[in-house]
């Protein structure tokens, strides 16, 4: 490989690492907001206007290029990522209010430990040994966070984990999406459906809306599609194995911000849980760039 060719694939790896960096802190941004309103409004209202503000921020593509952007015959897949989406995202939104910043971005990491698991079922992906040794490292970290063992068993998380692991399903379809489906494509597709989906919720557990809340709501749509805009375009610039370590960011970030803002400070079990799921994550990553 010639000088120029490497110094280019570096540096596609550093800026795809600079936009899972950004992404992640505008995720953390968005669940900041969460957690203002989260004891103001139901989660099915924040839901659904996360995903109505997000489809009017991606009205300027749409009318720019018509309605051959979002032309496809994959209409079923991309309902299906939009469904799995939403109760993933309530899951997500319910923990971001409800637990610790850290602590709700962490276990929003184990994702990569149901992937392989889906990914070996639907489409066949083989599992290497690395991978299945990160899986149970993982999970015994996630058995430290439960902490059963002092009687401060954590319902919480257990919804966190749920939401973990649609997510990662939501994954699996939109890696076997990406096969013929562009990255806007497919945000777009599923801030369409996923306000359809959310719409009835939303309407049950409606809630009086004022301006100050509005403007939370747009932060967390804003934070949420450009998180999601910047992790396709930074994993179009290089293998996900290189830059999926990058995404553990969030915790770092949250971390900070929690103890910052709000005092918060995580028992010594949580951070030993952190480590192994970290730790955990990062051989899952491994093992994948093995085996490819």
């Amino acid at each position: 490989m010639s000088v120029s060719r490497v110094i280019e694939s570096k540096g596609s790896i550093y800026q795809g690492a600079a936009l899972i960096l950004i992404s992640e802190l505008f995720l953390v941004g968005s669940g900041m907001a969460i957690k203002q309103i989260g004891d103001q409004l139901p989660v099915e209202m924040i839901v659904f206007f996360r995903n109505l503000l997000g489809v009017m921020l991606l009205l300027p593509w749409l009318l720019n290029n018509g309605l051959s952007a979002i032309r496809t015959s994959r209409l079923h897949l991309h309902f299906m990522r939009a469904g799995v989406g939403v109760v993933a995202m309530g899951c997500l939104f319910y923990t971001w209010g409800h637990l610790p910043l850290a602590q709700a971005a962490l276990l929003k990491q184990t994702a990569p430990f149901f992937m392989p698991v889906l990914a070996f079922f639907w489409l066949g992906e083989r599992v290497g040994w690395l991978v299945k040794v990160s899986i149970v490292i993982g999970f015994s970290g996630v058995y430290l966070i439960l902490n059963p063992q002092e009687g401060a068993f954590n319902w919480v998380v257990l919804v966190a984990l749920c939401g973990a692991s649609l997510g990662a399903l939501a994954k699996v379809t939109v890696r076997n999406l990406r096969s013929t489906e562009p990255a806007r494509r497919i945000v777009f597709y599923f801030a369409f459906f996923s306000t359809l989906i959310a719409f009835v919720p939303a309407v049950i557990g409606w809630q009086p809306l004022t301006w100050p809340l509005f403007g939370l709501l747009v932060i967390v749509a804003a934070c949420s599609t450009l998180a999601q805009l910047l992790l396709s375009k930074a994993y179009g610039m290089a293998p996900a194995g290189q830059l999926g370590p990058f995404t553990y960011g969030s915790v770092a970030f949250a971390v900070l911000l929690g103890w910052f803002i709000w005092d918060e400070v995580l028992a010594t079990h949580t951070w030993i849980g952190i480590g192994l799921i970290c730790g955990a994550g990062l051989v899952a990553m491994l093992g994948k760039a093995r085996s490819a």
